[in-house]
């Protein structure tokens, strides 16, 4: 997409490609070469050892023969938005604002037997040349098809908000399940999903990604079979190399939990059962 393509507007050029306004306009954080390729391994790492807190992770980029300290490797996971699924000490106190709600876990033994009963939610880090952005995706869990995504360069609440937008018309919902971060217990969220008819609200136990293990799934998939095999210049080719995986993922991957179908088909028949 060109910003001097003539008689074209930049607002006709994103609904022609089907991207949002604010996805064209947004730029990969920047950070120093070196954090960037701490934040890559460190980003790897944790696909395979989600519970690795600071002092593992430390340890794990010493092996490498990287010499970095904690404080730094803190504040990477921090920027990267990650934490150990282990909780540390005092981790499992609630928390005592006013302005954020944690809702209690829904789908401990719950047999999901049709789409949209459950749709999972989570963000995850997204590597650039020269910078990062942030992923967001709403995923129906009976189906694994993937409702709606979004890019951000902040991890603030509204980039959720927008993407949330887009399932209501797909699948009718009966349980959002998110982790407890700060963008899903926010007031905003809370209320955009309660304002849905017949919707609750299912948030993870706290240190415990397997309670969200399909969208876990999701980003070990994503960045395996894209994002790692790649490396973004900017936003736009992270949106729309997204955009095509995305696409391939839900109407052409065959699913092995789904018999050889594609989440497509999985979820077109279970809506037509209904």
């Amino acid at each position: 997409m060109k910003s001097d393509d003539s008689g074209i507007s930049i607002a006709r050029q994103c609904e022609l490609l089907g991207l949002s306004r604010s996805s064209y306009y947004y730029e990969p954080i920047g950070e120093s070469a070196e954090n960037l390729l701490y934040m890559r391994l460190i980003d790897e790492q944790y696909l395979e050892t989600p519970y690795y807190g600071v002092g593992q992770m430390t340890y794990h980029l010493r092996l490498q023969g990287y010499q970095v300290n904690p404080k730094r490797v803190r504040r990477l996971l921090r920027l990267m938005g990650l934490s150990a699924v282990c909780p540390g000490p005092h981790t499992s106190k609630p928390s005592k604002s006013t302005e954020h709600q944690v809702f209690p876990y829904l789908l401990r033994g719950l047999d999901i037997t049709k789409c949209g009963q459950v749709v999972g939610t989570d963000i995850t880090y997204i590597p650039m040349q020269s910078g990062f952005l942030y992923l967001v995706a709403y995923i129906d869990w009976y189906s694994r098809y993937v409702l709606s995504w979004e890019l951000s360069n902040t991890l603030e609440t509204s980039f959720c908000l927008t993407a949330m937008e887009q399932i209501w018309s797909q699948v009718p919902v009966q349980i959002i399940n998110t982790d407890q971060g700060s963008q899903f217990t926010s007031q905003a969220f809370v209320q955009a999903v309660l304002a849905q008819d017949g919707v609750r609200l299912s948030m993870d136990g706290k240190g415990r990604a397997i309670d969200n293990v399909f969208t876990e799934r999701l980003w070990r998939t994503v960045k395996y079979e894209e994002v790692y095999l790649k490396a973004y210049e900017d936003g736009q080719q992270a949106w729309q190399c997204l955009d095509q995986y995305f696409k391939k993922y839900n109407e052409r991957r065959p699913h092995k939990n789904l018999g050889g179908r594609t989440p497509q088909q999985v979820f077109e028949q279970g809506k037509r059962e209904l």
